[in-house]
Protein backbone atom coordinates (compact mmCIF):
# COMPACT_ATOMS: atom_id res chain seq x y z
CA UNK A 1 0.00 0.00 0.00
CA UNK A 2 0.74 3.62 -0.63
CA UNK A 3 2.09 5.04 2.30
CA UNK A 4 0.80 8.86 3.11
CA UNK A 5 3.75 10.57 1.84
CA UNK A 6 4.07 8.54 -1.12
CA UNK A 7 0.35 9.75 -1.78
CA UNK A 8 1.04 13.67 -1.19
CA UNK A 9 4.56 14.16 -3.20
CA UNK A 10 2.45 12.60 -6.13
CA UNK A 11 0.20 15.10 -5.86
CA UNK A 12 2.20 17.66 -5.39
CA UNK A 13 4.52 16.79 -8.14
CA UNK A 14 1.65 16.42 -10.80
CA UNK A 15 0.04 19.71 -10.13
CA UNK A 16 3.23 21.57 -10.44
CA UNK A 17 4.82 20.36 -13.60
CA UNK A 18 1.91 18.66 -15.60
CA UNK A 19 -1.07 20.39 -15.36
CA UNK A 20 -2.71 23.71 -16.17
CA UNK A 21 -3.29 25.03 -12.64
CA UNK A 22 -0.53 25.27 -9.85
CA UNK A 23 -1.56 24.25 -6.13
CA UNK A 24 1.60 24.43 -4.70
CA UNK A 25 2.60 27.06 -1.69
CA UNK A 26 5.54 28.87 -0.72
CA UNK A 27 7.12 27.26 1.78
CA UNK A 28 6.14 28.99 5.86
CA UNK A 29 8.38 29.40 8.13
CA UNK A 30 7.30 29.54 12.22
CA UNK A 31 9.52 31.88 13.64
CA UNK A 32 8.41 34.25 10.60
CA UNK A 33 9.30 37.61 12.26
CA UNK A 34 13.05 36.40 12.47
CA UNK A 35 13.09 36.08 8.71
CA UNK A 36 11.53 39.67 8.53
CA UNK A 37 12.44 40.48 4.45
CA UNK A 38 11.07 36.77 3.67
CA UNK A 39 7.96 38.01 5.25
CA UNK A 40 7.60 41.46 3.97
CA UNK A 41 10.10 43.34 1.66
CA UNK A 42 9.04 46.75 3.53
CA UNK A 43 11.11 45.08 6.46
CA UNK A 44 14.37 45.97 4.64
CA UNK A 45 16.82 47.94 6.50
CA UNK A 46 14.06 48.36 9.75
CA UNK A 47 17.02 47.91 11.70
CA UNK A 48 18.93 50.91 10.58
CA UNK A 49 22.13 49.24 10.97
CA UNK A 50 23.20 46.35 9.27
CA UNK A 51 21.96 43.06 9.68
CA UNK A 52 22.73 39.46 8.77
CA UNK A 53 19.81 37.00 9.04
CA UNK A 54 20.47 32.90 8.72
CA UNK A 55 17.22 29.98 9.06
CA UNK A 56 17.08 26.75 7.92
CA UNK A 57 13.71 24.88 8.68
CA UNK A 58 13.65 20.78 8.68
CA UNK A 59 10.09 19.87 8.32
CA UNK A 60 8.72 16.21 8.77
CA UNK A 61 12.23 14.70 9.63
CA UNK A 62 10.65 11.60 10.57
CA UNK A 63 9.70 10.68 6.65
CA UNK A 64 12.82 11.28 5.19
CA UNK A 65 14.34 15.11 5.52
CA UNK A 66 12.13 15.58 2.44
CA UNK A 67 11.46 19.54 3.17
CA UNK A 68 14.27 21.48 4.35
CA UNK A 69 14.31 25.34 3.38
CA UNK A 70 17.45 27.54 4.38
CA UNK A 71 17.47 31.74 3.77
CA UNK A 72 20.21 33.71 3.89
CA UNK A 73 19.56 37.93 4.43
CA UNK A 74 21.50 40.74 4.69
CA UNK A 75 20.31 44.60 5.31
CA UNK A 76 20.70 48.05 6.42
CA UNK A 77 18.91 51.72 6.22
CA UNK A 78 20.92 54.13 3.85
CA UNK A 79 20.13 58.00 4.51
CA UNK A 80 21.30 58.70 1.60
CA UNK A 81 18.52 56.97 -0.67
CA UNK A 82 16.02 57.91 1.97
CA UNK A 83 15.14 53.75 3.16
CA UNK A 84 16.80 50.57 3.06
CA UNK A 85 18.04 47.72 0.63
CA UNK A 86 18.20 44.12 1.21
CA UNK A 87 19.89 40.89 -0.31
CA UNK A 88 17.72 37.85 0.20
CA UNK A 89 18.40 34.15 -0.92
CA UNK A 90 16.04 31.28 -0.25
CA UNK A 91 16.56 27.83 -0.93
CA UNK A 92 13.58 25.06 -0.72
CA UNK A 93 14.23 21.14 -1.15
CA UNK A 94 11.46 18.99 -1.29
CA UNK A 95 11.23 15.51 -2.10
CA UNK A 96 14.60 14.59 -1.02
CA UNK A 97 16.34 16.27 -3.19
CA UNK A 98 13.96 15.98 -6.42
CA UNK A 99 12.80 19.51 -6.68
CA UNK A 100 14.94 22.40 -5.57
CA UNK A 101 13.77 25.71 -5.76
CA UNK A 102 16.75 28.87 -5.42
CA UNK A 103 15.78 32.41 -5.48
CA UNK A 104 17.79 35.32 -4.82
CA UNK A 105 16.12 38.66 -4.09
CA UNK A 106 16.91 42.80 -4.02
CA UNK A 107 14.97 44.35 -1.70
CA UNK A 108 14.22 48.56 -1.51
CA UNK A 109 11.87 50.25 1.14
CA UNK A 110 11.07 53.63 1.53
CA UNK A 111 10.14 55.20 5.05
CA UNK A 112 7.99 58.02 5.27
CA UNK A 113 7.11 59.24 8.63
CA UNK A 114 3.93 60.62 9.14
CA UNK A 115 4.59 61.81 12.34
CA UNK A 116 6.30 61.42 15.93
CA UNK A 117 4.64 58.58 16.84
CA UNK A 118 3.98 56.82 13.64
CA UNK A 119 5.56 55.85 10.64
CA UNK A 120 5.25 53.94 7.30
CA UNK A 121 7.00 52.11 5.00
CA UNK A 122 6.90 50.49 1.63
CA UNK A 123 8.85 47.80 0.19
CA UNK A 124 9.50 46.60 -3.29
CA UNK A 125 10.94 43.49 -4.29
CA UNK A 126 12.74 41.84 -7.95
CA UNK A 127 13.85 38.27 -7.43
CA UNK A 128 15.19 35.37 -9.92
CA UNK A 129 14.17 32.25 -9.44
CA UNK A 130 15.35 28.87 -10.35
CA UNK A 131 13.42 25.46 -10.49
CA UNK A 132 14.73 22.64 -10.87
CA UNK A 133 13.71 18.86 -11.28
CA UNK A 134 14.94 15.27 -11.11
CA UNK A 135 12.68 13.39 -12.92
CA UNK A 136 14.43 10.22 -12.04
CA UNK A 137 13.35 10.09 -8.78
CA UNK A 138 9.69 10.98 -9.26
CA UNK A 139 6.98 8.51 -9.51
CA UNK A 140 3.65 8.36 -11.39
CA UNK A 141 0.69 7.44 -11.69
CA UNK A 142 0.76 4.33 -14.13
CA UNK A 143 3.52 3.06 -11.83
CA UNK A 144 1.33 2.21 -9.23
CA UNK A 145 -0.14 -1.03 -8.40
CA UNK A 146 -3.45 -0.92 -5.91
CA UNK A 147 -1.90 -3.98 -3.61
CA UNK A 148 2.22 -3.61 -4.48
CA UNK A 149 2.53 -0.23 -4.74
CA UNK A 150 5.27 1.16 -7.38
CA UNK A 151 5.85 -1.90 -9.66
CA UNK A 152 5.52 -0.64 -12.97
CA UNK A 153 7.91 1.37 -15.22
CA UNK A 154 6.38 4.63 -16.39
CA UNK A 155 5.19 5.62 -19.66
CA UNK A 156 6.11 9.24 -19.16
CA UNK A 157 8.69 10.54 -21.48
CA UNK A 158 11.01 11.69 -19.19
CA UNK A 159 14.11 11.53 -20.34
CA UNK A 160 12.67 14.26 -23.07
CA UNK A 161 11.63 16.92 -20.95
CA UNK A 162 13.54 20.06 -19.20
CA UNK A 163 15.09 19.53 -15.87
CA UNK A 164 15.48 22.98 -15.15
CA UNK A 165 13.38 26.54 -15.58
CA UNK A 166 14.42 30.13 -14.49
CA UNK A 167 12.12 33.53 -14.73
CA UNK A 168 11.91 36.79 -13.06
CA UNK A 169 9.31 37.23 -9.96
CA UNK A 170 7.93 40.68 -8.59
CA UNK A 171 6.75 41.32 -4.97
CA UNK A 172 5.43 44.60 -3.02
CA UNK A 173 5.23 45.47 0.74
CA UNK A 174 3.72 48.03 3.61
CA UNK A 175 4.48 48.52 7.15
CA UNK A 176 2.96 50.55 9.61
CA UNK A 177 4.12 51.04 12.87
CA UNK A 178 4.23 53.41 16.19
CA UNK A 179 5.45 52.61 19.59
CA UNK A 180 3.05 50.01 20.54
CA UNK A 181 1.52 48.78 17.68
CA UNK A 182 2.33 47.22 13.99
CA UNK A 183 0.76 45.70 10.84
CA UNK A 184 1.98 44.90 7.26
CA UNK A 185 0.63 43.86 4.16
CA UNK A 186 2.69 41.87 1.35
CA UNK A 187 2.11 40.34 -2.04
CA UNK A 188 4.22 38.28 -3.58
CA UNK A 189 4.18 37.05 -6.98
CA UNK A 190 2.89 39.54 -8.67
CA UNK A 191 3.28 38.97 -11.71
CA UNK A 192 1.93 34.93 -11.40
CA UNK A 193 5.30 34.14 -13.75
CA UNK A 194 5.29 30.51 -15.27
CA UNK A 195 6.92 27.89 -13.38
CA UNK A 196 5.89 25.03 -15.88
CA UNK A 197 7.89 22.56 -16.84
CA UNK A 198 5.57 21.02 -19.01
CA UNK A 199 2.36 22.93 -19.43
CA UNK A 200 1.68 26.73 -18.19
CA UNK A 201 1.21 26.56 -14.55
CA UNK A 202 1.22 30.09 -13.08
CA UNK A 203 2.95 30.69 -9.55
CA UNK A 204 -0.01 32.10 -7.53
CA UNK A 205 -0.05 34.97 -5.50
CA UNK A 206 0.82 34.66 -1.80
CA UNK A 207 -1.23 37.68 -0.19
CA UNK A 208 -0.20 37.74 3.54
CA UNK A 209 -1.39 40.04 6.45
CA UNK A 210 0.52 40.67 9.73
CA UNK A 211 0.11 42.50 13.18
CA UNK A 212 0.49 42.52 16.34
CA UNK A 213 0.99 44.94 19.66
CA UNK A 214 3.20 44.90 22.61
CA UNK A 215 1.99 45.16 26.25
CA UNK A 216 4.60 46.06 28.93
CA UNK A 217 4.12 44.68 32.18
CA UNK A 218 6.82 45.48 34.13
CA UNK A 219 10.05 47.84 32.45
CA UNK A 220 13.19 48.05 34.14
CA UNK A 221 16.18 48.70 32.06
CA UNK A 222 18.07 45.33 31.53
CA UNK A 223 14.92 43.06 32.85
CA UNK A 224 11.62 44.69 31.36
CA UNK A 225 9.02 41.90 30.69
CA UNK A 226 6.69 42.60 28.00
CA UNK A 227 3.93 40.13 25.83
CA UNK A 228 3.19 40.59 22.46
CA UNK A 229 0.25 39.22 20.73
CA UNK A 230 0.82 38.96 17.16
CA UNK A 231 -1.69 37.43 14.02
CA UNK A 232 -0.60 36.16 10.41
CA UNK A 233 -2.87 35.54 8.08
CA UNK A 234 -1.37 34.44 4.03
CA UNK A 235 -3.28 33.26 1.38
CA UNK A 236 -2.18 32.04 -2.00
CA UNK A 237 -4.55 30.01 -4.49
CA UNK A 238 -6.77 28.15 -2.38
CA UNK A 239 -4.93 27.49 0.41
CA UNK A 240 -5.57 30.12 3.73
CA UNK A 241 -3.26 30.10 6.90
CA UNK A 242 -3.82 31.87 9.66
CA UNK A 243 -1.32 31.86 12.59
CA UNK A 244 -1.98 33.22 16.54
CA UNK A 245 -0.19 33.63 19.30
CA UNK A 246 1.71 35.15 21.97
CA UNK A 247 5.26 36.20 22.72
CA UNK A 248 6.34 36.80 26.29
CA UNK A 249 9.81 38.53 27.00
CA UNK A 250 12.19 38.96 30.04
CA UNK A 251 15.14 40.47 30.16
CA UNK A 252 17.06 38.44 27.33
CA UNK A 253 15.11 35.47 27.38
CA UNK A 254 12.18 34.94 24.56
CA UNK A 255 8.97 32.64 24.52
CA UNK A 256 6.57 31.83 21.87
CA UNK A 257 3.21 30.10 21.83
CA UNK A 258 0.97 29.93 18.15
CA UNK A 259 -1.34 27.82 16.59
CA UNK A 260 -1.57 27.69 13.05
CA UNK A 261 -4.29 26.55 11.15
CA UNK A 262 -6.26 26.21 7.19
CA UNK A 263 -10.01 26.98 7.38
CA UNK A 264 -10.53 23.24 7.25
CA UNK A 265 -8.11 21.70 10.06
CA UNK A 266 -5.84 22.61 12.90
CA UNK A 267 -1.91 21.89 11.45
CA UNK A 268 0.54 22.13 14.37
CA UNK A 269 0.92 24.30 17.60
CA UNK A 270 4.65 25.86 17.39
CA UNK A 271 6.59 26.54 20.69
CA UNK A 272 9.51 28.67 20.60
CA UNK A 273 12.30 29.94 22.82
CA UNK A 274 15.22 32.91 21.90
CA UNK A 275 18.07 34.29 23.53
CA UNK A 276 18.38 38.39 22.76
CA UNK A 277 21.44 40.12 23.09
CA UNK A 278 23.13 43.47 21.54
CA UNK A 279 25.60 42.32 19.12
CA UNK A 280 23.13 38.97 18.48
CA UNK A 281 20.13 36.49 18.66
CA UNK A 282 19.14 33.05 18.18
CA UNK A 283 15.96 31.46 18.00
CA UNK A 284 14.46 27.37 17.91
CA UNK A 285 11.09 26.34 17.48
CA UNK A 286 9.24 23.01 17.13
CA UNK A 287 6.24 22.50 15.36
CA UNK A 288 4.05 19.87 17.29
CA UNK A 289 1.73 18.24 14.36
CA UNK A 290 -1.91 17.82 15.08
CA UNK A 291 -3.51 17.38 11.08
CA UNK A 292 -4.00 14.01 10.05
CA UNK A 293 -0.08 13.50 9.26
CA UNK A 294 0.50 13.28 13.35
CA UNK A 295 -0.37 9.61 12.58
CA UNK A 296 2.61 9.31 10.04
CA UNK A 297 5.27 9.93 13.01
CA UNK A 298 6.67 13.21 11.17
CA UNK A 299 8.47 14.29 14.15
CA UNK A 300 7.11 17.72 13.51
CA UNK A 301 9.45 20.73 12.45
CA UNK A 302 12.82 21.81 13.85
CA UNK A 303 13.53 25.38 12.60
CA UNK A 304 16.76 27.06 13.50
CA UNK A 305 17.31 31.10 13.55
CA UNK A 306 20.43 33.62 13.77
CA UNK A 307 20.98 37.08 13.68
CA UNK A 308 24.01 38.84 13.86
CA UNK A 309 23.47 42.86 14.47
CA UNK A 310 26.57 45.08 13.25
CA UNK A 311 27.51 48.55 14.27
CA UNK A 312 26.64 51.64 12.19
CA UNK A 313 29.40 53.46 10.76
CA UNK A 314 27.55 56.51 11.14
CA UNK A 315 24.19 57.49 12.45
CA UNK A 316 22.10 59.67 10.30
CA UNK A 317 18.53 61.18 11.31
CA UNK A 318 16.50 59.76 14.06
CA UNK A 319 13.32 57.62 13.16
CA UNK A 320 11.30 55.48 15.27
CA UNK A 321 12.62 51.52 15.08
CA UNK A 322 9.39 49.30 14.51
CA UNK A 323 9.02 47.38 17.49
CA UNK A 324 7.61 44.00 16.24
CA UNK A 325 8.73 40.88 18.06
CA UNK A 326 12.15 38.98 17.64
CA UNK A 327 11.06 36.17 16.69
Amino acid sequence: MLNKFSKIFIAVSTCIFMSNEACAQDPAFSQFYANPLYLNPAFAGTNECPRVTLNHRDQWPGIGRTFITTSASYDQHISAIGGGLGILVVQDRAGAGSLNTTFASLQYSYRLKINNQFTMKAGFEASFRTIQLDWSKLTFGDQIDSRDGFIYPTQEDIANNPNSKGFPDFSAGLLGYSKNFFFGFAAHHITQPNQGFISNSQLPTKITLHAGGNIVINEFSNNSFTISPNFLYQNQADFQQFNYGIYAKKGPIVGGLWARHSLKNIDSFILMIGLIQDSFKFGYSYDITLSDLKNSNTLGAHELSFTLYMPCKSKGKSYNTISCPQF
